[in-house]
């Protein structure tokens, strides 16, 4: 039987919509939807590079800005922030989305970081980056609605959906490293649970939703589960359901396995299964980045957030500059 999980927020258990309520009433500005959003202190709102010139202080006082894949919003708003002494401005999206906002010249950070390594390749014009944490994907369930309660009771998690009409909520694949993961374990899947076809029969158009609000949509009863990185739900409080190794791709020794699946992007290119890896990049090498960037990759607050530091974190790809090398 998958293990089955009650998550809950490190605030007291108190829900998602009651931390964010909180913070609104303490006057930050909070723009979040699903799992994509800006947060900043209202001094340090507005458009990614602003503010990057020089001040009377040399620019020791200028904001960070991180530009982050959605997953990573609250680990860095709370988390990173925390660990920094100096502001950072924390701007989210899905994956592919951050990499082309910086690839199309849209979006100027300081420091980009992506839910998948392969994007630094395929999307962002560099020659380095650093890897510094892992994931699994989870099934994340509303254990107040009827198929919620019985996926999460379920010897095998798909078998209420499949016995329903339900929808599995997902993110898009076609902009989302989330999306296209999910596929990917549900062709394994297929194969660990030895039932053909099971892609085919949980997938439905009508349960794919942008990053912007795939998460609002569950937290809002509209879906009764979803397909989730463990770090969101341990992140948000949700209940959910731990898959197999086989199938979370959270196992670096299992690359061969997850490299058995694959999927088209509309491109043309063709993305492989593989663990799951956020990689970041500095994009300037000025003393107050290069601080942030190495707090970012030390991993040290990314455990209380669901993510995985393994111990050779962060290791270094490409060319990497002298003053980023480990």
């Amino acid at each position: 039987m998958p293990t089955q999980r009650s998550a809950r927020s490190r605030d007291g258990g108190r829900s998602r919509r009651s931390i964010l309520a909180a913070l609104g009433s303490a006057g930050a500005v909070v723009s979040v939807s699903g799992c994509l959003g800006s947060v900043a202190s209202s001094e340090e709102s507005g458009r990614e590079g602003v503010d990057r010139g020089d001040g009377p202080h040399g620019g020791d006082g200028r904001p960070v800005s991180v530009l982050a894949a959605g997953s990573l919003q609250l680990a860095f708003s709370e988390g990173l922030r925390a660990a920094v002494d100096r502001p950072v401005r924390v701007e989210a999206h899905g994956s592919v989305t951050v990499a082309r906002l910086v690839a199309e010249g849209k979006r100027d950070p300081d420091i980009v970081a992506l839910a998948d390594t392969a994007l630094f390749d395929r999307l962002v014009p560099t020659d380095w980056h650093a890897a510094f944490a892992t994931n699994a994907l989870v099934v994340a369930y509303d254990g107040e609605s009827d198929v919620g309660r019985r996926v999460g009771a379920a010897d095998r998690w798909f078998d209420p959906l499949l016995a329903t009409d339900a929808t599995l909520g997902r993110t898009d694949p076609d902009l989302d490293p989330l999306g296209y993961r999910t596929l990917f374990a549900l062709d394994l899947a297929s194969e660990h649970y030895d039932r053909p076809g099971l892609r085919d029969a949980l997938t439905d158009s009508r349960g794919v939703y942008p990053e912007t609000s795939l998460l609002s949509r569950f937290e809002t009863g509209d879906l009764d589960t979803a397909v989730v990185y463990r770090s969101m739900a341990e992140d948000r409080g949700y209940d959910y359901v731990d898959l197999p190794p086989e199938i979370d791709l959270s196992d670096p020794a299992r690359a061969e396995e997850y490299g058995t699946v694959s999927y088209d992007l509309p491109t043309g290119e063709t993305v492989r299964g593989a663990p799951i890896e956020y990689g970041a990049l500095a994009r300037t090498d000025a003393d107050r980045v290069v601080e942030a960037f190495e707090t970012l990759v030390g991993g040290a607050y990314l455990a209380d957030h669901g993510f995985v530091v393994p111990d050779e974190h962060p290791t270094y790809s490409g060319d990497v500059p002298r003053v980023h090398r480990p």
